[in-house]
């Protein structure tokens, strides 16, 4: 294929859109790019004991510290009162309410730094039970109020090998001390080099006391957190094998005594044994799990077992979905869950027996990015569900089911906000594979505007993972796309979840490849609608999608533009620079890279640069180590040396979730339009 020679692009700013889109930005009634910092939306939860009530954390976007506040607001079940509980410049998390219901534990850094406070209800008194250096997770109150434990990170000192520097001069600006690695994980994404250290569960008294380690041993431990019924042993989940760093997918269940530190392990199967919860009655433990057979994709499914270990049952294994979240019914007769199926999440129900309910409620708004499944639900003690309420076009929203069905919401926290604007209308595509003939679920928005005699440009949206879904679902991106004159479409092309484990696996071992066509067939499925302008279709996509995104323009020049984000372009390379490369050389790759370069050359988008034609943006952060820098700098230097018109944007302080600070959400969207906006031509 001929090369298009154009004058390069050499680096855009990540703030460069304003300048270009400055024209389109004027419609009030439509959304805005500055509305992204008026965005709230529910999550987290939690129901008192005695069923009357419901706190929440209130997650907002802080336009000052450009980062989301957490506030905690309560609800009456009853009367719908709505009213802050605590509430302000601070920082409010992670609650949970005493066995009895007199009390709340909460994280907050109102004093500073983070730390447990207790809160009377009777009073409003408040104590601060903890001092400790790191952050704490997974709270759990003992049985007899008595105790509350957490997970906390618990650093080691690491000196290194050498040890033979000489003394510094006083007043002297040497460099610093050099970093010593030696541990297999040293690298995460959106924490930088991993300091030396375990996870570890702690205990300290619910009235305020010295806060004690109880795990020993160099091993992550964590995860939730389950007490025995006599308030003396926790249940929990970790890999306490001498090769843990190897074992990307191993964890077991183990209980701990709290008073002697004695640590036994209850389950040994292969793979994962996560999220232990013991049954209202003590004796039964429901937890997730799955028999690792080594495939890209697997579907946890809930087992259930005697708290000894004995009797271990799957009662999901007729739903082949992705599940999550058991929660015991009030009477330990079942677990309620959430699911993944269709390109949307809903809640579960089965019966210690194995019998399954499905789509009780359905969930989402808590993804305010890109159109992914989310959502979080909470059991009454009377078995009504508090759930996360999916809306195509507002955030997520409290809503409560009764025991007989009926659905009440319980906030309007965006009404302010979207309630006098117009929104992208959300339809639903289907179309045939022309691999073979299955069926790919896509969903497109409408500009609100919308005009069907009119021809609109149409920007291909693909998702991450590739190991996730898209769905109906709200999504900050897609809005905004939409506010600005295009059709914006999205899809679940093999190698999606929630259609089952055998459609996720089509891509096992050979990503990208037959995606490509899936994608390629919903927008044919969009082109020949009549309102489509086909000489106006651009393509981009995050992650997974950035590598399906690259993929593509090496594939086809029928797209005017392409935005690639945070991507993998050279398979080789990542599998040795990615932060959880030892998990994906297990599970992504057949062997291990240096054994597999020609098959992971084969299926580098890296390796089709030299057919590229296609006006191209690469953006990343600048702190990813997920789909490192490094992979965005290749393509974007092969282009350049190809003459594609091409620019780089690098998001600053940005690690793979871009959409973590406001400001970078609007930069992606922004640039990304952009970037279409430039190489857009006039419309039929």
């Amino acid at each position: 294929m001929q090369s298009r020679i154009t004058l390069p692009v050499t680096l855009f700013l990540a703030s460069t859109f304003s300048i270009e889109m400055s024209a389109k930005t004027d419609d009030k009634s439509v959304w805005q790019y500055e509305d992204v910092f008026n965005i709230e939306y529910a999550s987290s939860p939690k129901t008192s004991p005695d069923n009357s009530m419901i706190i929440y954390e209130r997650r907002a976007m802080d336009i000052m510290s450009d980062g989301i506040r957490t506030n905690l607001w309560s609800l009456d079940i009853k009367d719908g009162s709505h009213r802050p509980f605590l509430s302000g410049k601070s920082q409010y998390r992670s609650l949970e309410f005493s066995p009895d219901g007199k009390r709340v534990a909460y994280v907050s850094n109102i004093e500073g730094d983070n730390q447990l406070y207790v809160k009377w209800l009777d009073t409003g008194d408040i104590a601060r039970v903890s001092e400790v250096q790191s952050g704490i997770s997974n709270i759990s109150w003992s049985p007899n109020g008595q105790w509350i434990a957490f997970s906390m990170f618990k650093k080691m000192p690491s000196k290194g090998i050498f040890n033979e520097m000489p003394k510094q001069p006083k007043g002297a600006k040497w460099a610093g001390t050099a970093t010593y690695i030696d541990q297999k994980r040293y690298r995460g994404d959106g924490v930088g080099i991993l300091p030396k250290g375990n996870r570890h569960i702690f205990v300290v008294p619910s009235e305020g006391g010295t806060v004690r380690q109880i795990s020993e041993g160099q091993y992550n431990h964590g995860g939730m957190l389950s007490w025995t019924p006599d308030s003396k042993n926790i249940l929990f989940s970790a890999d306490r094998h001498e090769d843990w760093q190897s074992r990307s997918r191993e964890s077991d269940i183990y209980r701990i005594n709290i008073d002697t530190g004695e640590t036994v392990n209850i389950t040994s199967k292969p793979g994962p044994e996560t999220r232990p919860l013991i049954s209202p009655d003590g004796k039964r433990v429901a937890f997730l799990g799955f028999n690792d057979k080594k495939m890209s994709s697997q579907n946890y499914d809930i087992f259930i077992m005697n708290i000894d270990g004995t009797r271990q049952k799957n009662i999901t294994k007729s739903l082949d979905r992705p599940i999550n979240v058991p929660k015991w019914d009030s009477k330990g007769k079942g677990v309620y869950f959430s699911y993944d199926d269709h390109g949307q999440k809903y809640i579960g129900y089965v019966s210690v027996k194995g019998k399954v309910k499905t789509k009780l409620a359905q969930l989402g708004g808590q993804s305010l990015g890109r159109p992914y499944t989310s959502g979080e639900f909470a059991v009454t003690n009377d078995n009504q569900l508090v759930f996360t309420q999916a809306n195509t076009n507002r955030p997520a929203d409290l809503a409560l089911l009764s025991k007989r069905g009926k659905v009440t919401k319980l906030t309007n926290l965006n009404e302010d906000l979207l309630g006098h604007k117009k929104t992208a209308n959300i339809k639903a595509l289907t179309v045939k594979s022309s691999v073979d003939g299955r069926e790919i679920q896509a969903w497109y928005a409408l500009p609100p505007h919308f005009d069907s005699s009119k021809k609109y440009p149409l920007i291909l949206e693909i998702h991450g993972g590739p190991h996730t879904a898209y769905g109906p679902n709200f999504s900050t991106e897609v809005q905004l796309m939409a506010a600005k004159g295009y059709v914006v479409v999205w899809s679940n092309p093999r190698g999606s979840t929630s259609y089952g484990e055998d459609f996720a696996n089509l891509i096992h071992h050979k990503y990208p490849s037959e995606d490509h066509n899936d994608l390629m067939d919903v927008v044919d499925g969009m082109v020949r609608k009549e309102f489509i302008d086909k000489n106006n279709l651009f393509v981009t996509g995050g992650s997974g999608g950035g590598v399906l995104t690259a993929w593509m323009i090496g594939n086809t020049d029928r797209f005017k533009a392409a935005v690639v984000a945070k991507p993998v372009i050279n398979w080789l390379s990542f599998a040795l620079t990615a932060d959880a490369y030892p998990y994906f050389a297990e599970y992504w790759m057949p062997g291990m890279p240096w054994e597999q370069a020609d098959h992971l050359w084969k299926h580098s988008p890296l390796s089709l640069v030299g057919n590229v034609n296609t006006p191209t943006m690469l953006l990343t952060g600048e702190v990813d180590y997920r789909t490192p820098m490094s992979e965005t700098e290749q393509y974007y230097q092969a282009l350049q040396l190809r003459g594609v018109d091409s620019a780089m944007v690098r998001i600053p302080k940005a690690s793979h979730g871009i959409a973590a600070r406001p400001s970078n959400l609007i930069q992606k969207v922004g640039n990304i339009l952009a970037w279409f906006e430039r190489h857009k031509t006039d419309v039929e």
